[in-house]
């Protein structure tokens, strides 16, 4: 009788589970099947901030490959990667979770990291999509491609949304790897952005729809309303730690070690001013090795313009340093700076020398070359010393020692905005002499759109390549953004 009780309480206990959905199988009770924002908001800054490219290095000629032709270093590249999108996605994954989780804090997060990542596929491009851009849900598979204009006010009018979004009762976030759910700072971050925003545009001063000198002034002149980075301290950038997946990106790297050499002009220009940023980023070239660490003559530099063979044999001889070891050997090593103070003391030194603001040139200037040596952990009277010889003291033409200065304090950081800036600009001038550059010794202005488009939006793009280049989708062809 017993057996028979068991065998009808087992027979039960089938039946009720055959009853189950086999989806309810494939769900982890432990697991959260609900994305959250704090989770979202870490992948998204960690996606964002990793600001140093070696590339960037290359093409801005503060780095050459020995190996083998990199098109970067020798301006030969052609189609670009709309990779952002795949990040866009997790922003609007962010924003859509803020919203049905009652979480406004992340809204104005999410504002800022759609302008972030706009803005470089713009800046990459020109036009893109935008406005339909992410509506897959809505069934727009091949979205329309905006003007890189309507692309640019829509950004800053974002950017502004997202800075009077937060007050001081808005919510800390968390997930937050940047700030610590410090909401205060990502104000003064998103007001930061757009006064890169609105420097890029310095070409484009005329154009009203913009009002370029207003909103610049308006933050400026406001710090109660729009603050922005006041020290180091604020920098946007992503901390690395020795655990997996949060190394430094070139740990271990062996190109890193055995074929990454620093370029000449970029070094000449080091050494010409006595500026000792150079012993952190540089070691001591083989030749040379005899003398201390702290002397000039001890580093040099190859041309990233020279044929890889001519490069060879430099290196070969001893003449060229390496990048410091630290780049590849410390898992730590420093900060990438997305984003920083040093960057924002330049642009402000320019809004004055643009007339858009009132204030010492000079003082912005020292400001962000201060804060730049001090991030190398260089000490105040090194710097002070520095600060007063001739060839770093401002001229009567100071604009190309700003920008000069912002080039210097990129290295390794700040992503492509060296490139961008030296479009923008003409400063500093990239050497194009050697016999390895391509491109007819042209520094391309942009990149092609990807070949994924020409198949799967092929009408749009077409468009939008018509209305832009009239010599086609081609890389030295100027986008509204730098058209004079």
């Amino acid at each position: 009788m017993k057996n028979k009780i068991l065998a009808i309480l087992f027979t039960v206990a089938v039946i009720q589970t055959s009853c189950k959905k086999f989806e309810e199988f494939q769900t982890d009770p432990n697991k959260s099947t609900v994305a959250t924002p704090d989770l979202l908001l870490n992948t998204i800054a960690q996606s964002a901030f990793q600001s140093s490219n070696v590339d960037v290095a290359l093409v801005s000629r503060q780095m050459v490959f020995t190996d083998a032709v990199r098109q970067t270093q020798y301006y030969g590249w052609t189609r670009g990667s709309y990779n952002a999108y795949n990040s866009l996605r997790q922003v609007l994954k962010l924003e859509q979770a803020a919203i049905a989780q009652n979480k406004a804090e992340y809204l104005p997060l999410a504002k800022f990291f759609k302008a972030w990542y706009f803005l470089q596929l713009t800046q990459m491009f020109g036009d893109i999509p935008y406005s339909q851009a992410l509506k897959g849900d809505d069934n727009i598979a091949t979205p329309v491609y905006d003007k890189q204009e309507d692309i640019y006010l829509n950004i800053l009018d974002e950017l502004k949304q997202a800075g009077e979004m937060i007050t001081t009762g808005t919510t800390a976030v968390k997930g937050d790897i940047v700030y610590n759910g410090n909401m205060q700072q990502w104000k003064k971050a998103i007001n930061s952005l757009s006064l890169r925003v609105l420097i890029s545009l310095s070409l484009k001063e005329s154009d009203a729809r913009f009002q370029i000198k207003k909103r610049f002034a308006d933050i400026v002149n406001n710090a109660a309303e729009y603050p922005v980075l006041t020290g180091n301290a604020d920098n946007v950038q992503l901390k690395f730690y020795d655990l997996q997946g949060n190394r430094y990106p070139y740990f271990n790297n062996n190109d890193f070690q055995t074929a990454f050499y620093m370029e000449e002009t970029f070094v000449d220009l080091l050494k010409g001013l006595k500026d000792s940023r150079l012993f952190s980023f540089a070691d001591k070239a083989p030749k040379f090795s005899a003398l201390p660490s702290t002397d000039f003559n001890a580093y040099g530099g190859a041309k990233g313009s020279a044929a890889v063979n001519e490069n060879n044999a430099r290196t070969v001889a001893g003449e060229v340093s390496k990048i410091n070891p630290r780049f590849y050997n410390n898992p730590v090593n420093e900060p990438s700076i997305a984003l920083g103070y040093s960057e924002l003391q330049f642009i402000l030194a320019e809004g004055v020398v643009q007339g858009w603001i009132a204030g010492s040139v000079n003082d912005y200037y020292q400001s962000g070359i201060r804060a730049s040596m001090s991030f190398y952990n260089i000490a105040p009277d090194v710097i002070n010393t520095y600060l007063g010889q001739p060839a770093v003291q401002l001229s009567q033409t100071p604009l190309n020692q700003i920008i000069t200065q912002k080039y210097i304090a990129s290295f390794m950081n700040s992503d492509w905005q060296p490139f961008y800036e030296q479009r923008r600009t003409g400063i500093p001038a990239f050497d194009v002499s050697g016999s390895g550059v391509l491109n007819n010794k042209r520094i391309p202005k942009r990149w092609m759109y990807p070949e994924s488009e020409l198949r799967l939006n092929q009408a749009n793009v077409t468009e939008a390549i018509t209305r832009q280049y009239t010599a086609g989708d081609e890389i030295n062809q100027l986008m509204w953004l730098i058209k004079p």
